[in-house]
C-alpha cells in the first residue's frame, strides 16, 4: 500500500519485516535478562510509541509500562540541547527495574539528562533500549543496553519517528529527502 508521504522519502532504510525481526530479537534478550523479574518499560514519547507497542507485545516476562515526554527538538531538525519534561511518570519507580525505551539516540544530551533524573529516583536498575543509534552525532556518552540498529547521520522518519510531527505513521524507517527539511 502506498502512503501519501512516501514521495518525501529518499529511500527505505529498514523495512517492516526487518523492524519486526529486530524487535523480536530485542524482546528475546529482555526476556532472558529479566527472567524472574518484572521490568517497568518507560516509553519516551512521542517517537518511541510504535517501537514500544511492538516491543511489549513480543516480551514474555511480566512487565508494566509508563510514559514520559521530554523535548529538546521543538519543531526543528536538530537538538536544541535544552531538555524539558513535558509529561513525567505516573508512578514511583524506587526499587523497580526500569528499561527506558527510546526511538533514537543521537547527541545523547536528552537521554543523558533523563537517565540521571531517573537514577536519582532510586530504581533497582536502569537500562536503555533504543531502536536506532547514531554514534557519529554523540556529544555525551550514554550506555546502550539494547540497540536495534546503528545508523549513519541520516535524517530518518517513520515507525514513530517524525519531522514536524509528520511521517510517524509510515510502517518502515526511511531517509527523508533533504529538500523536505532544508538539509
Amino acid at each position: 500500500m502506498e502512503y501519501m508521504l512516501d514521495k518525501d522519502v529518499e529511500r527505505v532504510l529498514f523495512s517492516e519485516e526487518e523492524l519486526r525481526e529486530r524487535v523480536a530479537q530485542i524482546a528475546a534478550q529482555i526476556d532472558a535478562d529479566y527472567a524472574g523479574k518484572e521490568p517497568l518499560l518507560v516509553s519516551v514519547l512521542r517517537g518511541s510509541f510504535v517501537f514500544m507497542a511492538d516491543l511489549v507485545r513480543q516480551i514474555h516476562v511480566p512487565c508494566t509500562v509508563d510514559f514520559m515526554a521530554v523535548s529538546s527538538y521543538g519543531k526543528g531538525a536538530s537538538s536544541s540541547g535544552q531538555v524539558k519534561i513535558i509529561k513525567d511518570l505516573s508512578e514511583q519507580i524506587e526499587g523497580k527495574d526500569l528499561i527506558v525505551v527510546e526511538d533514537i539516540l543521537d547527541s545523547g544530551n536528552t537521554l543523558s539528562y533523563l537517565l540521571q533524573l531517573l537514577q536519582a529516583r532510586k530504581p533497582a536498575s536502569v537500562r536503555l533500549c533504543t531502536l536506532l543509534d547514531k554514534p557519529s552525532r554523540r556529544v555525551k556518552e550514554v550506555e546502550v543496553n539494547y540497540s536495534g540498529f546503528s545508523i549513519p547521520d541520516y535524517f530518518v522518519v517513520g515507525y514513530g519517528l517524525d519531522y514536524a510531527e509528520k511521517y510517524r505513521n509510515l510502517p518502515y524507517i526511511g531517509v527523508l529527502k533533504p529538500s523536505i527539511y532544508g538539509g
